[in-house]
């Protein structure tokens, strides 16, 4: 088998995903095919098709597993209307019966793969939804107090609890929006005595008042987690595992069990200090290596991803072993034109191992952000910026509605759209004529072996900070991407990029316009290529060799 056609067979190599908030994607499609789609087996094949045709090759369904009905009766004492329970608010992780249930997914996998797609999902390791059969079970299961940790909480809310065998109960500062307890009131009925259950948190924000935190400091949890995980690998090709950071060790201890004198913990955690010496007693390994070694035996062929930020993105790859990581970089500073510190961080990549840019998940939104349009616009630079995103190594993420160009920001609890949107044309024609092209040959850009970031020159030999240049071999297609990711015109050039080949002429042909620019070479192997680009401009070339 030839090179390239390893690297074509190689899928997760080449991976392009595509986020969908289920239930809104259903509605939508009912609109476009003029007949209700609820079931996972309803979803037309000519739309799976349709999404593979764009270059997309990977669906992450989002919201697909049996919903907390405690999550639901929340949203309603808040008032809100047309709304579900919160997709990351899980009571069980079955495919949920309004979406046809497990016989349902089988046959959209079924289809999906026939069409060339990978699927996808979710998985919310940090906790369950607050009522979740796990909790009445095994309430030892999750991180707990005896007694109130606030004398401020108070709980004279309604009982939220599914199930007769006990009462769950919110503090109250929840539903006037005076409060944001840590904790809920958690008793079994039969019996006088109340837990404290900590709120699924990761300390940055209000606390997930839907969700139980999970006690990863006993074993009998890790091992259920892991064993739920596996089951979960074998049906999916792609799982998503959401806010991973806040498992590793590090984090987990900093949150719950706080070093004396330690910063950003759990305000309620303050006096569960620990040390390093119990707490490794408790959790001596790191999880994820744990279930990643589960992983590697059962079901090897499950492609992983983390969602994981506080810079612990190489200590995902690198010392655990993720297979892949969110890369928050590319968004963040691209968005906001911070060039030089985008390029800074590349370099730094290529400075100790530029094997690693294969692992990152590059976007230009999430469903935890705003649409890309309303960060990008829906112009010359969304292009420029997709344009990159579909050339660089690493696996590429598109968000729900990108492609049409929706500006709808979908919730997680949302059943269908609230914004009334048809696609854009525009953007539309966007992808077909210039992202399309690329990502249907990915194998020629996704690997990092052969990737150099390359300055480019003002005339007057300063470097032009807001042009990222870049080229890159994989098999024996060798292209150079140039992209100015600002308001300006530039006029200038890079020097000797290929300075290692051995040719005797090289030419520059345009991806788009097939238009030939020939590269003088002197004898000393030493050159300029004079690039004039426009404000947002990105250039797409590949590389011919003339080796006579």
């Amino acid at each position: 088998m030839s090179l390239q056609s390893q690297l074509n067979d190689n899928w997760k190599q080449n991976l392009v995903l595509i986020a969908k908030n289920t239930f809104v994607w259903m509605y939508q499609l009912s609109e476009k095919y003029g007949n209700q789609i609820q079931h996972f087996d309803q979803i037309p094949y000519e739309e799976l098709l349709e999404l593979r045709s764009y270059g997309i090759n990977g669906l992450w369904l989002i919201g697909i597993w049996e919903r907390s009905p405690a999550s639901r009766k929340i949203k309603e004492l808040y008032g809100k209307q047309n709304c579900i329970a919160s997709a990351y608010s899980i009571n069980e992780y079955r495919i949920t019966d309004t979406l046809g249930g497990e016989t349902a997914f089988n046959i959209l996998r079924e289809n999906a793969h026939k069409a060339g797609i990978k699927l996808g999902c979710d998985i919310v390791p940090n906790h369950t939804g607050i009522d979740a059969p796990w909790i009445i079970d095994h309430p030892d299961w999750y991180l707990q107090a005896e007694i109130n940790p606030s004398s401020n909480f108070r709980y004279n809310s309604p009982d939220i609890s599914s199930d007769q065998r006990v009462e769950i109960k919110l503090e109250q500062g929840y539903y006037n929006q005076t409060g944001a307890a840590e904790v809920f009131q958690y008793s079994e009925r039969q019996f006088e005595n109340k837990l404290f259950i900590y709120h699924g948190n990761d300390g940055t924000s209000m606390p997930w008042n839907d969700t139980a935190q999970l006690n990863y400091l006993n074993p009998e949890t890790r091992k259920a987690v892991r064993e739920l995980i596996v089951e979960v690998a074998k049906k999916f090709d792609i799982i998503r595992f959401d806010a991973a950071m806040t498992l590793t060790k590090q984090h987990y201890k900093r949150l719950w069990f706080p070093y004396v004198g330690g910063e950003k913990y759990i305000p309620t955690r303050g006096g569960n200090i620990m040390d390093d010496h119990d707490f490794n007693k408790k959790m001596p390994n790191e999880f994820w290596i744990e279930l990643l070694d589960d992983i590697h035996k059962t079901a090897p062929n499950t492609l992983l991803i983390a969602e994981a930020f506080w810079l612990m993105e190489g200590f995902f790859v690198n010392k655990l072993g993720m297979d892949r990581v969110y890369n928050s970089a590319f968004m963040n500073f691209l968005r906001d034109g911070n060039n030089k510190k985008f390029k800074q961080f590349i370099k730094d990549i290529c400075g100790w191992d530029p094997y690693f840019m294969e692992h990152l998940v590059n976007y230009q939104s999430t469903p935890d952000e705003e649409p890309a349009s309303n960060q990008f616009g829906d112009d010359k630079k969304y292009l420029g910026v997709c344009t990159l995103l579909a050339t660089f190594p690493g696996l590429p993420m598109f968000g729900h509605g990108q492609i049409e160009g929706y500006k709808e920001r979908y919730g997680m609890d949302f059943l269908q759209p609230h914004l009334h949107e048809k696609p854009r044309d525009e953007m539309i024609h966007i992808h077909q004529s210039k992202i399309k092209p690329l990502l249907d040959i990915r194998h020629k850009f996704s690997g990092s072996k052969n990737f150099r970031l390359h300055d480019y020159f003002l005339p007057t030999k300063n470097v032009a900070n807001d042009v990222i240049a870049f080229s890159n071999k994989n098999g024996d297609y060798l292209s150079l991407i140039i992209f100015n990711n600002s308001k300006n015109q530039f006029d200038g050039y890079i020097e000797n990029p290929f300075y290692d080949i051995k040719a005797k002429a090289l030419a520059l042909v345009d991806f788009y316009s097939g238009e030939e620019i020939p590269i003088p070479i002197s004898t000393i192997r030493s050159f300029q290529i004079f690039i004039s680009i426009s404000p947002y401009e990105c250039k797409v070339f590949e590389v011919k060799i003339d080796r006579e």
